[in-house]
């Protein structure tokens, strides 16, 4: 078990390669953030969602792990779309009812703050990310007034190639077992064997979005938080 040493030992580490993170965001116009812990995070991003701001969402395991949808919902302020959301609970609707993810899903890429999880943040200061159905990837690029990426210290990789082999070899992966353990999606070759062999027909990893800088300022804002979080 982590005793108290070694586990501020550690917090002191992820802080330090957080500030390398974050110095590079900033010189690529991307304002950034960062939280010790899960309720930091929370109660920051709380601070930084005006009290009526309509609000979208896509599909995060890191989210979901902070708890920010239920503290936004306890508000009773906000306008929330998210697909993957209903009833106060994680929902992913059957792929019948794909409309249904489409339908919100486009609500929620023209609200006034998007929340999204990300799959790698380099030390180089670019945001990756690999969708299946292409909402968080297109909010990424254009849409919401403002996106809100929120990242666990896991997602931290050296530079953009780190972050494509992340994906493929932890992400994806492990994503596509939870869709299909817990929501019955159809199995992948990377949920069943744990390896990518680049698939077709049941793939989840439809388009991956790079985000090299951006042009206008506050848009995209980052917050890093020192736990690791999601996938």
């Amino acid at each position: 078990m982590e005793n108290d040493q070694s586990l501020e030992e550690r917090q002191w580490l992820n802080q330090k390669q957080a500030e390398r993170c974050l110095k590079a965001l900033e010189r690529n116009n991307i304002e950034s953030y960062y939280a010790r812990n899960r309720d930091e995070a929370r109660k920051k991003i709380l601070e930084m969602i005006p009290a009526k701001a309509t609000i979208g969402a896509g599909s995060s395991l890191t989210l979901a792990e902070i708890g920010i949808m239920e503290a936004l919902e306890k508000r009773g302020t906000h306008r929330i779309y998210n697909p993957y959301r209903k009833d106060g609970e994680e929902y992913f609707p059957p792929l019948e009812r794909v409309t249904e993810i489409i339908e919100i899903g486009k609500k929620a890429i023209m609200a006034e703050v998007f929340l999204t999880g990300i799959n790698a943040v380099t030390l180089d200061g670019r945001l990756v990310n690999t969708d299946g159905f292409g909402n968080r990837a297109a909010a990424l690029v254009f849409g919401p007034e403002r996106v809100i990426v929120v990242s666990g210290i896991n997602k931290i990789v050296a530079n953009v190639n780190e972050a494509l082999r992340r994906i493929k070899e932890v992400a994806a992966p492990l994503n596509a077992r939870r869709l299909q353990e817990r929501w019955g999606c159809p199995a992948t070759p990377c949920g069943t064997t744990g390896i990518c062999v680049d698939c077709k027909d049941t793939r989840h990893c439809t388009y991956t979005v790079i985000v090299e800088c951006q042009t206008w300022p506050k848009r995209i804002e980052v917050l890093l938080v020192g736990e690791c979080l999601g996938y």
